[in-house]
């Protein structure tokens, strides 16, 4: 895989930042024709530094007003379990592997306390648990500045 150049930067910077940027307006922040500007974003996605485009959305205004951050202590033989039934609950919006006295560490979302409540009765049957409830939020995920 060759190394990243500012012209790489350049356009990855500016998709970081808004990834429904117009491919004429990324050509010129690039200083790069169009067809040049496409033929890079076709390398940087093969290449896996893109792995996607995705649209923010308000999950509070979805209704997803309870956001949690649990840690689960999983023993060993339970992890292959564990990771499917992590990936197939819905509400689970990350799920970490961690070093320390827990093994993993979910961020998760529900509509209310009593969702959570039943989720967590779900989850207990892999480990012990311990669960902060989110207050509220002073910085949203975002991209490393480029």
């Amino acid at each position: 895989m060759k190394a990243l150049d500012e012209i790489d930067f350049r356009i990855l910077k500016k998709l970081s930042s808004n990834a429904r940027t117009p491919l004429k307006d990324l050509s010129a922040h690039a200083y790069l024709t169009t067809p040049a500007v496409s033929a890079r974003l076709d390398k940087l996605e093969k290449e896996g530094y893109i792995k996607g485009y995705h649209a923010e959305i308000d999950l509070e205004k979805m209704g997803y007003i309870v956001k949690a951050f649990i840690m689960i202590t999983v023993e060993p033989e339970d992890r292959e379990k564990f990771t499917d039934f992590v990936k197939g609950e819905p509400n689970v919006i990350e799920c970490h592997h961690i070093t320390g006295p827990y093994s993993m560490l979910m961020q998760v979302v529900f509509t209310t306390t009593s969702a959570l409540d039943e989720f967590l009765g779900r989850l207990q049957v892999f480990g012990k648990t311990e669960t902060q409830v989110v207050f509220s939020t002073i910085m949203e995920n975002r991209s490393v500045v480029l």
